[in-house]
């Protein structure tokens, strides 16, 4: 990062050849990517150029993030994917891609938009975060090998593994958490009485309870590690080990009638271990429209 350590950061739509021919280095940089897994710079021109938002995070001229998201439907209503969301390692403790998802939602609803989708990786703990503690995002659907078994990326050697999630724009529940209404220690606070259906054991690996048992409560939780980029470089067979335990859990507890809604961290106010509280019933029922 340059010498100024909180360098002014402008968000802005890409719509020029120059802007849209940065995104791939970007992309290269974040994902490592090989060049068969890279967007194609005539694709990124046509999706821009019909419509598709392309937003941009700049260091004076330098793309340093960016979002990409397109229209769809599901369940025959209107939405908008936000299929790529990236930021370059230096700019990372800016909440540049909480930025970023502020200025998509932006511009769907000035597009009549009211409801967002994407997918992550819910092994990965800050994503998480940031999609269902700060942005409210809810889940009933896990996609395994989501872009198959793996890719190029380093990021996509464990599986490809994803949580489709559902951003209810204008609901209450997310512009609680938008406004800062929402206390994520109620959640931490009320985990200790939720049964997990995996949690650590005493040397980090993951343990699974009996699904009869757990699928009978009204809550229960799934745990996962910190930083499972780091158990991947170290230990890959414990990364799979998780991998393999956490896609049982949300697959089956997700079958039985559950959905994901809240993610915390089990350390106050730092990035550590998290657990996803999931509950039984409807995300219909659970997030109310306004």
């Amino acid at each position: 990062m340059p010498a100024n350590p909180k360098p002014t950061i402008i968000i802005r739509d890409l719509t020029a050849f120059d802007d849209l021919s940065k995104v791939e280095a970007v992309e290269k940089e974040v994902w490592g990517l090989a060049d068969r897994d890279v967007t194609p710079l005539t694709l990124i021109i046509a999706l821009q150029e019909a419509g598709s938002l392309w937003l941009g995070a700049f260091d004076r001229d330098t793309l340093v993030g960016f979002a990409f998201a397109f229209f769809g439907r599901e369940n025959g209503v209107p939405m908008i994917h936000s299929h790529m969301l990236a930021v370059l390692a230096p700019y990372r403790d800016l909440d540049l891609g909480y930025k970023l998802k502020l200025a998509q939602r932006e511009r769907a609803l000035a597009a009549g938009v009211r409801q967002m989708t994407w997918t992550f990786d819910p092994l990965q703990s800050r994503n998480a975060h940031l999609n269902v503690a700060k942005l409210g995002v809810v889940s009933d659907k896990y996609k395994v090998n989501f872009y198959g078994p793996e890719t190029s990326s380093v990021l996509h050697r464990n599986g490809t593994d994803r949580l489709w999630v559902q951003w209810r724009l204008t609901s209450e529940r997310v512009q609680q958490r938008l406004q800062g209404k929402h206390s994520h220690n109620d959640v931490l606070d009320a985990l200790p009485n939720v049964m997990p259906l995996v949690r650590f054991n005493g040397d980090g690996k993951p343990v699974t309870s009996d699904l009869a048992e757990a699928t009978a409560r009204q809550r229960i939780c799934i745990e996962i590690p910190s930083d499972i980029n780091l158990i991947e470089q170290k230990a890959p067979a414990l990364a799979k080990a998780w991998r393999d335990a956490t896609r049982w859990a949300f697959s089956e507890s997700l079958k039985a009638g559950f959905f994901v809604a809240e993610f915390c961290r089990s350390i106050r106010g730092k990035q550590g271990p998290g657990a996803y509280l999931l509950q039984k019933g409807t995300v219909e029922e659970f997030v109310a429209e306004i």
